[in-house]
């Protein structure tokens, strides 16, 4: 009985003592910083701000889209801390997702920053969440601005005519799909032509097809017979012609001003 006795206070001194140690070690952490707490004037100021630059695809309330994602539950805005994350991206745009950079002065940025995190901190949205985009979120252009970077700056004509592929355009595809299809063409519709190949190899020969599958190691294409021929990319020279090239490089080049105002000019080609 003695023994046992021994035994429990043994054990117990061990428990205290480590309860002890774990106590001097929590209150020898540095306390968390506490998030950032915005002013309701800043959160309305970046309200309208975020509708009107945003909302076309993450939803005017900044819980997702048909296209974009709830950002209240994006990994981007739970490690943001005053907008050094979600600055760089809003700036420097995501142009393989189709998101343009966005130019917008700092206090318009800490303002969009301040609303999702506070819509963020207020929200009892679903993960992984779709909303619908309402076309009031995609009637913020100007196409009398936009009709001048189709035939000018942008470049457009060389591809495309208002008279031509892109007649009666507005009629056939509205709202968040003519949008699409206008940054990523193979994004939603009846996909465009595959690009056209020409596959030069070591012996001077050249091969000619459609594009049937590329990564960093190989190259496949169907050629005039029908037939898929694969080679590994080291070892041949390849030339490639793909219209939608011109697309991805126009993502990049976008201002978010400029790719509402050629979807309002698109708007009106009825």
């Amino acid at each position: 009985m003695a023994r046992m006795t021994r035994h429990l206070r043994f054990s117990l001194t061990i428990a205290a003592a480590s309860l002890v140690g774990v106590t001097l070690a929590a209150q020898s952490r540095t306390p968390a910083a506490k998030p950032p707490v915005y002013s309701p004037k800043l959160v309305a100021q970046g309200q309208p701000l975020f509708a009107a630059h945003c909302g076309f695809c993450h939803g005017r309330d900044a819980m997702g889209g048909e296209t974009g994602p709830d950002l209240t539950r994006s990994s981007v805005v739970a490690d943001d801390v005053k907008g050094d994350k979600i600055g760089p991206v809003v700036k420097m745009g995501r142009p393989d997702k189709g998101m343009p950079p966005i130019s917008l002065t700092d206090s318009q940025l800490q303002a969009i920053v301040a609303f999702v995190h506070d819509t963020r901190d207020n929200s009892g949205a679903v993960l992984g969440a779709r909303r619908r985009v309402s076309d009031e979120d995609l009637r913020t252009g100007d196409a009398t601005a936009g009709r001048s970077y189709f035939e000018g700056t942008g470049g457009c004509v060389k591809c495309h005519s208002a008279t031509g592929d892109l007649a009666n355009v507005a009629d056939r595809l509205q709202g968040l799909e003519l949008l699409q299809r206008m940054l990523h063409p193979r994004s939603t519709g009846k996909a465009p032509d595959p690009a056209k190949v020409t596959v030069t190899l070591p012996s001077g020969q050249t091969v000619a097809g459609k594009l049937a599958f590329r990564d960093e190691f190989f190259i496949a294409i169907k050629d005039e017979q029908g037939w898929q021929r694969t080679w590994p990319l080291k070892s041949v020279k390849t030339t490639i012609e793909d219209p939608m090239d011109a697309h991805a490089a126009q993502v990049a080049k976008y201002t978010d001003g400029d790719m509402h105002n050629v979807l309002a000019y698109l708007q009106t080609l009825k």
